[in-house]
C-alpha cells in the first residue's frame, strides 16, 4: 500500500486540515471499521505502533476544499504535542486529542493563509524532514509504545502549496574547470529508527562497542560531502536494511545531507531495499525520491524489467550543449530461489541490455551528429549487484582489495559484453560491503585493444550493515569519481573512516592532450 503522502498530492491538491486526531482500535478488529472513517475523517496509513503491538493506531485527519470554505470555517492551525496545555496558547482556543495532540484551529482567512495543508508521520528519534514546507514537530506522540519501538512524529506542511523550485542544476554541468565530480554512496542500510551498528572500529582497528548506526552514517556521509563537495552523489543500492517498518522515515534520513547542501543525486536500488511485510516496494520508493528536491532519480521505461533504468548526461561548462559524460543505471534486482548456488541473486535481463544498447547508440549518434570534432566523452554504469565478471579469479586489481568474495547471480546474461561493445568505460556497483577494488579483466587475444570496462566496487558507507569478513573488520568507506575533460581524465578514489586524504587514487581513463 502506497503512503499517504503519495497520493494526497493528487487527491487533496487544494485542501486545508480542519482536524486531526489519532483512532485506536484492538488488533482483532477491521481495519476499515473506524467509526471516524464515514465522516469525512481521512487514515494516513503508517500504523503508529509500528505493528508491535496488540493495539492499534492511526493519524487521521479532516480536510476540506479551499473552494467550500468561508471565513466562519474552523481550520487548523496549530499543532502541539504533550501532556500540559501549551503554554503560548491560554489565551487560544487550544483543543485536545488522543495521543497528547494539542490543536489550535481558528477562522479561515483565505488562501495565503497558515493553516496546516498537510500531516504525515515519520518514525524514531532520529527522523529528518527534507520536503520544503514541512515542519517535524517535536516531542513525539504520546503512545506509551514499548521503549524499544521508534517513536511516532507528526510532519506538518503549512502554507498554500508552491510549485517545486527549479533546480539550476538539474541540468548536469562540469565546472568551469572541466571537472565533474561524483561521490558514489552504497549500503547506508539505513532503518527505522537509529538502528544498531555492526562491526565498528576505531582509528588503529580495534572492535568498538555497539552503538546506534543510523547517526553515524548521516555524519558519516556529510563529512565526505563537505570534503569532497561533489556536483553529483549516485547511491547504488541497500540504501535501506531489509524488514524496514517505514520506509519513508528511513529513505528521507538518506536523502537529507544531499538536500541540506542542494548537491543533485539519483539512486538504483538493492537487493535488500524492498525485503519485508511493511516495506515499501521499488515503485513506491521511487515515487517518494522522484518528489523530493534535487532528486534526478527515474522510475525508467515500464516496459522494461526493473525499476530504474535511466541514464542521465554530463554536460560541458557554461551554456555547452556538448556532453562530455552519459550515466547509465540499472535496476539488478533482488536475491532469487536457485538450486545452483545460495544465495543466488537475479541477473540483468534482455529488455535492460536492449534499452541499454538502443540508447547508448542513439546517444552516440547524436553526438556524431553535432561534434566532428572527436570531443572528449566517457560513459559509466551503476547498479547494485556486481556482475558475475566481478567473480573472476584471474581480475587484474588496481586500487584496492578484494577482501570477501563476489556474490553475484550464478546465470550470466553477459552485460559485461555489451558494456565493453558500447565503450562504457567503468562500472560501479554495491553489494560486497567490504571489496573496494577497481579492476580489469585480463587482455582478450581476440581484440587485445578492449581493456574496459573497469569493474569497481564503492565499498559499504553504512554502520547498520556488516563491515567484516570472517573475524576481522573494516572501516566504512565510498568511491568518488572526477572527470576531466582539460586532461581527459577518469579518475579515482576513496574517502575511508579516520582517513584524512584520498585512499588508492587510481586514474582509469587518460587520453591523448
Amino acid at each position: 500500500m502506497l503512503p499517504r503522502s503519495l497520493t494526497m498530492s493528487f487527491e487533496y491538491a487544494d485542501t486545508v486540515v480542519t482536524d486531526l486526531t489519532v483512532g485506536f482500535s484492538s488488533g482483532d478488529d477491521s481495519l476499515s471499521s473506524c467509526a471516524l472513517e464515514p465522516l469525512g475523517w481521512h487514515r494516513i496509513e503508517k500504523e503508529l505502533y509500528l505493528h508491535t503491538a496488540k493495539q492499534r493506531a492511526w493519524l487521521y485527519i479532516a480536510q476540506k476544499n479551499e473552494r467550500e470554505l468561508t471565513p466562519d470555517s474552523l481550520v487548523a492551525t496549530n499543532v502541539s504535542i504533550g501532556k500540559p496545555h501549551p503554554s503560548d496558547g491560554l489565551n487560544q482556543p487550544w483543543e485536545r486529542r488522543p495521543g497528547g495532540i494539542w490543536v489550535l484551529r481558528s477562522n479561515y482567512s483565505g488562501p495565503g493563509d497558515q493553516s496546516l495543508r498537510d500531516v504525515d508521520v515519520l518514525f524514531g528519534t532520529d527522523a529528518i524532514e527534507p520536503r520544503p514546507q514541512w515542519t517535524l514537530i517535536n516531542p513525539p506522540l504520546e503512545l506509551n509504545a514499548q521503549s524499544d519501538v521508534p517513536v511516532a512524529r507528526l510532519t506538518v506542511r503549512r502554507g498554500t502549496s508552491k510549485p517545486r523550485p527549479e533546480n539550476p542544476r538539474t541540468l548536469l554541468r562540469a565546472r568551469e574547470d572541466g571537472k565533474f565530480k561524483i561521490v558514489q554512496i552504497s549500503d547506508t542500510h539505513m532503518v527505522t529508527g537509529v538502528g544498531t551498528c555492526n562491526d565498528r572500529v576505531d582509528a588503529h582497528g580495534k572492535p568498538l562497542p555497539e552503538c546506534v548506526a543510523d547517526p553515524l552514517t548521516v555524519d558519516f556521509i556529510g563529512r565526505i560531502l563537505d570534503a569532497e563537495k561533489p556536483d553529483l552523489v549516485i547511491l547504488t543500492g541497500d540504501q535501506l536494511h531489509h524488514d524496514i517498518l517505514d520506509s519513508q522515515s528511513s529513505l528521507f534520513k538518506v536523502v537529507a545531507p544531499f538536500v541540506e547542501r542542494s548537491i543533485p543525486y539519483a539512486a538504483v536500488f538493492g537487493n535488500h531495499d524492498a525485503e519485508g511485510t511493511f516495506a515499501l516496494s521499488r515503485e513506491a520508493q521511487m515515487s517518494l525520491l522522484q518528489d523530493l528536491p534535487f532528486s534526478l532519480s527515474q522510475s525508467g521505461p515500464e516496459e522494461v524489467d526493473g525499476v530504474g533504468n535511466y541514464c542521465l548526461q554530463v554536460f560541458g561548462p557554461g551554456k555547452s550543449q556538448r556532453p562530455l559524460s552519459t550515466l547509465y543505471f540499472l535496476d539488478s534486482h533482488g536475491q532469487r530461489a536457485s538450486k545452483v548456488q545460495d544465495p543466488d541473486y537475479d541477473y540483468i535481463k534482455q529488455s535492460q541490455i536492449d534499452w541499454f544498447t538502443n540508447a547508448s547508440q542513439a546517444l552516440r549518434k547524436a553526438r556524431e551528429d553535432n561534434d566532428s570534432h572527436n570531443h572528449f566523452h566517457v560513459s559509466l554504469a551503476f547498479m547494485h549487484i556486481p556482475l558475475s565478471e566481478y567473480a573472476d579469479p584471474n581480475l587484474i586489481i588496481r586500487g584496492g582489495h578484494r577482501r570477501e568474495p563476489t556474490e553475484g547471480p550464478s546465470f550470466n546474461s553477459h552485460f559485461y559484453d555489451t558494456l565493453s561493445k558500447e565503450g562504457v568505460a567503468a562500472l560501479g556497483c554495491g553489494h560486497d560491503h567490504v571489496n573496494d577494488f577497481c579492476a580489469l579483466k585480463p587482455q582478450n587475444t581476440s581484440n587485445p585493444l578492449q581493456l574496459g570496462p573497469w569493474l569497481c566496487y564503492g565499498g559499504g558507507t553504512g554502520f547498520g550493515g556488516y563491515c567484516s569478513y570472517g573475524d576481522k573488520r573494516y572501516r566504512r568507506r565510498a568511491r568518488v569519481w572526477e572527470l576531466d575533460t582539460n586532461a581527459r581524465s577518469l579518475t579515482t578514489w576513496k574517502r575511508v573512516e579516520y582517513e584524512g586524504e584520498r585512499v588508492d587514487e587510481l586514474v582509469l581513463v587518460e587520453g591523448p592532450p
